[in-house]
């Protein structure tokens, strides 16, 4: 029987960060799809399909929680799993969790715990 490789979008405008993650959840079996901002990100969505979204809280100039809140306000991707991933102090506060993330994950990021949330996400 074959098993479909998850998918998983990757959004962040620091491309080691990119890099590093899509190194990662490669060589742990995922489908990995980046982008180093979030114009785009409904056509990419469309297209990729994912499973689960990474996603920065600040994309050069736009803002990942307004990105976050039109995705999960979505019909086709409001069950899509998304982590805010960020260095951004105080993610759990109030005006964050307005966004509907799935879960936060603070930068510097341990990476075996960011697969572990994928793993139980996606």
């Amino acid at each position: 029987m074959y098993n479909k490789k998850k998918k998983v979008l990757v959004i962040d405008d620091d491309h080691d960060i990119l890099e590093i993650i899509s190194m990662v959840l490669d060589s742990s079996g995922y489908d990995v799809l980046t982008a180093d901002n979030g114009r785009n990100v409904n056509e990419l969505v469309e297209s990729f399909s994912p499973d689960i979204i990474l996603l920065d809280v600040t994309i050069g100039e736009m803002d990942g929680r307004d990105i976050c809140k039109a995705l999960k306000s979505e019909p086709r991707t409001s069950k899509t799993p998304i982590i805010i991933v960020s260095a951004t102090h105080g993610l759990h506060t109030s005006s964050e969790k307005k966004c509907k993330a799935d879960h936060y994950i603070s930068k510097p990021f341990d990476i075996d715990d960011l697969v572990q949330q994928v793993v139980k996400y996606a």
